[in-house]
């Protein structure tokens, strides 16, 4: 592996009144996308508030390279629906994990992101020290879609042998 600084895990946590796109309801699923890489979380069927509580890894090789989440809507006879998109920005993540933040007590608030019109947060996010990790909530509003909000939450993981931050 070169030239990777690390895995970013980021847990897709759950969809908030996501855009209805069957009948009465959706099969939402959120894809991933960094440069070359594409994860995707499993259908929920028939639900606008979905419960994913799913991890997945990103390599991290240009952390300048925003994180891309759709949200599409499963469909078995057609092609699936797009139900809006979001970017994530790890940069500020980034920053927090070269800190020194060793004897903080656990639950410190490092960073405050406020949302933005350069952001698809749609609330503050906060960057804490937890159990001897940085970790990021993340809400994000989705565009391109009259409604709903997916929570994510970003963890790193050290690889041996790789760059480190």
């Amino acid at each position: 592996m070169d030239n990777v600084l690390g895995l970013l895990r980021i847990r897709v946590k759950r969809g908030v009144k996501l855009a209805v796109r069957d009948v009465r309801s959706s099969d939402p699923y959120v894809v991933v996308k960094m440069g070359k890489q594409k994860l995707k979380t499993r259908v929920i069927r028939k639900d606008i508030n979905p419960e994913w509580n799913e991890d997945l890894a990103l390599s991290i090789m240009d952390p300048n390279v925003p994180i891309k989440l759709i949200v599409y809507d499963h469909d078995t006879f057609s092609k699936d629906d797009k139900m809006g998109n979001a970017e994530i920005e790890i940069t500020s993540f980034l920053e927090a994990m070269k800190m020194n933040l060793q004897g903080l007590p656990s639950g410190t608030v490092v960073k405050r992101i406020l949302p933005s019109r350069q952001n698809c947060l749609s609330e503050e996010s906060c960057i804490t020290w937890t159990g001897g990790k940085v970790v990021q909530d993340i809400v994000l509003r989705l565009r391109n879609v009259e409604r709903g909000e997916v929570e994510v939450q970003l963890n790193w993981i050290e690889i041996p042998g790789s760059e480190g931050i």
